[in-house]
């Protein structure tokens, strides 16, 4: 597996220690994160750290589901996942794919795009 993949492969895995500071250990100072239907790009670690709390402190537990992952010779990392989030004693789940940029061995870049109505349809208890 290629380098940049590995690094994403450990981000992923760090979303369900729901540590804040782990997962904001994986950004350049100056990183992008966009959740793409949602919000507008976060832009610096204090953006990208609200979101993350915000997910963090929704959830009782989290997890990122890989189906397919691959790694362009420029590094950048395209994965499609399912993320969970268990809410209220029960799990919420959104099909996501999502694209890693990187400056060296951090991330630069992120962006995920998903289908906003399938997501608010989950959270409200639809099927």
């Amino acid at each position: 597996m290629a380098r940049h993949a590995e690094i994403v492969d450990r981000f992923i895995a760090a979303w369900t220690t729901k540590d804040v500071d782990l997962i904001m250990s994986f950004f350049t100072p100056d990183a992008v994160y966009t959740n793409v239907p949602i919000d507008p790009p976060n832009v610096g670690l204090e953006m990208i750290r609200k979101t993350i709390e915000g997910f963090a402190g929704m959830a009782e537990a989290i997890e990122f589901r890989v189906h397919h992952q691959g790694e362009s010779p420029n590094g950048t990392v395209l994965n499609e996942r399912t993320d969970r989030f268990k809410i209220g004693g029960r799990w919420v789940e959104a099909g996501v794919m999502g694209v890693f940029e990187f400056e060296g061995d951090k991330i630069k870049a992120w962006r995920d795009y998903f289908d906003l109505a399938q997501f608010t349809k989950a959270m409200t208890g639809g099927a």
